[in-house]
């Protein structure tokens, strides 16, 4: 079971589990992001990649709202990545995405679930961390039928620990397709803003890979003022 957001994270995820030799079903969820641009991405990438399924889930957060991503009334921040927790953290996102692709692995017999979190090229989201991902795991062996009845639940996160650059470098051995991925936070119809904190980080690391970024280095940053750059990211700790 993997998740697919469509963004470049998963679309390597989804390469590396099947490297491993998985069958892999493939879970996104329509959430009511402002990017829903996201969502025709993991359609896309699920059937090049070659999925065996793949499932979109309709689950509307805008109802609750709390982030940038889910309600229009708070801006995605621009022009660098900022200290601390960011308005686009989506409040328990990965906790519920992991919930429901936990709750159809189980339907389906599927007993290893792949997500794309990182914790080292990322915007300080509390559920990209390894504690997060272990702590799920336990509760996914403790909440389950399949799991009380000994069939253990493992959740992946290969990407964990590696750098953006690296994410790349792993995705282009494994011949998966950047340029039907989407990364931005505020696209402007359908092209990257070249500004947020996903599109900052993404195109450092293409950067440093060496290699054109076939999305945002076809279009230009949108809505920035005339000859003005938008800022450098900082550096990740």
């Amino acid at each position: 079971m993997v998740l697919l957001s469509g963004g470049l994270d998963s679309a390597t995820v989804l390469a590396m589990a099947q490297e491993k030799g998985y069958e892999c079903h493939c879970l996104t969820v329509a959430y009511g992001q402002r990017h829903a641009v996201e969502i025709d991405a993991a359609r896309k990438l699920a059937a090049a990649l070659g999925a065996v399924e793949h499932k979109v889930l309709r689950l509307d957060l805008r109802d609750i709202g709390g982030s940038a991503l889910t309600d229009d009334a708070i801006s995605v921040p621009k022009g660098g990545l900022q200290d601390g927790i960011p308005a686009t953290y989506v409040p328990a996102r990965n906790t519920l995405f992991l919930a429901l692709a936990l709750g159809y692995a189980e339907v389906i017999g599927a007993r290893d679930l792949f997500i794309g979190v990182n914790a080292v090229d990322y915007s300080g989201y509390p559920d990209c961390r390894p504690e997060f991902v272990a702590a799920f795991e336990t509760l996914a062996n403790l909440a389950t039928k399949a799991g009380v009845e000994g069939a253990r639940f493992q959740i992946h996160a290969p990407l964990v620990s590696m750098t953006k650059a690296e994410i790349i470098r792993q995705g282009l051995r494994l011949g998966v397709d950047y340029g039907l991925t989407t990364s931005c936070y505020d696209p402007v119809d359908g092209d990257p803003c070249g500004q947020c904190d996903s599109c900052l980080i993404r195109s450092a690391a293409f950067a440093e890979v060496g290699v054109p970024d076939p999305v945002c280095d076809r279009s230009e940053p949108r809505g920035t003022i005339a000859n003005e750059a938008p800022s450098e990211p900082r550096e990740s700790t």
